[in-house]
């Protein structure tokens, strides 16, 4: 399974839009995930999510938190943004452990735990950008649990709700004229030395998956491809996408480069994929993406098809 996918809990979508039932689901066995400027709160001597219990945060205003679900013994999750406390409140809290970007751990972080710490960086970050109307611009507010944001303006009362953007990912292959099968990496110059990756890009209004891919592949290589199949998707709240995975065929080999949107591209045999390094390692040898993204799911799925 890959990683941020493995959201388990019972998200209760019915049930937590009723204001009593919640209010009585912020109980001393409900568990608390906090938020800091979209770093989730760490273990500092493990690689551990840290949630808090109740008692460790009924000093806060929790009006303001979101209930992520609850688990198969009925314990209750909720996340909570605290990037307004000031440094005090915040040592208080984080006692022995530390807010970092999720990603920092990528892989090694428990499967339940960082797919509910994605869904909680994922849904702040929308509350702290979301926080006025998009219609008339008087303030939203917090509603249904935190999965929705209500127009304080009785006039208005436009609601609106958690945006996810869709973009496409893809391996490209195609067998050239030496009987050589061979896929099509990118990469961009701000990524680590000698890092290169599955080509992407976000989906169009008014566009199909398969076109996106075809579109994106052309406009970032000059590839023409066809044949393109669905893999698997990944959540990658950083900060709200859902990213879909494709493999698809190339009818052209002439890379053309679009420098807008890559710094480099090239044609790559499963031999010489296999003497890549892993994209946090030091020197300007050749290295494969990050462990816990889709690009190096979808990478390993073409690798481990036959030569």
């Amino acid at each position: 399974m890959l990683n941020y996918s493995n959201m388990a809990l019972d998200r209760a979508s019915n049930l937590r839009k009723n204001a009593q039932w919640l209010s009585a689901q912020k109980n001393q066995q409900s568990r608390w995930l906090l938020v800091h400027n979209n770093h989730t709160l760490f273990n500092k001597d493990s690689v551990a999510v840290t949630f808090l219990a109740h008692d460790k945060v009924s000093h806060l205003d929790l009006e303001q938190s979101i209930f992520l679900g609850f688990d198969e013994q009925k314990i209750n999750h909720f996340a909570l943004d605290v990037s307004e406390l000031c440094d005090t409140d915040l040592l208080a809290l984080s006692e022995g452990a530390e807010f970092v970007d999720i990603r920092r751990y990528g892989a090694q972080v428990d499967m339940l735990h960082g797919s509910m710490a994605a869904l909680a960086r994922g849904l702040c970050y929308w509350h702290a950008t979301h926080k006025f109307c998009g219609r008339c611009g008087a303030q939203n507010q917090l509603v249904e649990a935190g999965h929705s944001r209500l127009c304080s303006n009785s006039a208005c009362k436009h609601q609106t709700f958690p945006r996810t953007d869709p973009a496409v990912i893809m391996v490209v292959t195609r067998t050239f004229a030496d009987g050589v099968e061979r896929c099509l990496l990118g990469r961009q110059a701000v990524w680590a030395q000698g890092m290169y990756s599955s080509l992407a890009g976000f989906v169009d209004p008014g566009e199909t998956l398969e076109q996106a891919v075809a579109r994106e592949v052309m406009e970032e290589a000059g590839i023409v491809v066809d044949n393109v199949r669905y893999i698997a998707s990944q959540p990658w709240p950083f900060p709200s996408s859902i990213m879909l995975g494709f493999i698809c065929e190339a009818v052209t080999e002439n890379i053309q480069v679009d420098k807008d949107e890559l710094d480099d591209a090239q044609w790559f045999s499963r031999e010489e994929l296999r003497k890549f390094g892993n994209w946090h390692e030091e020197g300007d040898h050749l290295k494969l993406p990050r462990t816990d993204s889709i690009s190096r799911y979808l990478i390993n799925y073409w690798l481990n098809q036959k030569d």
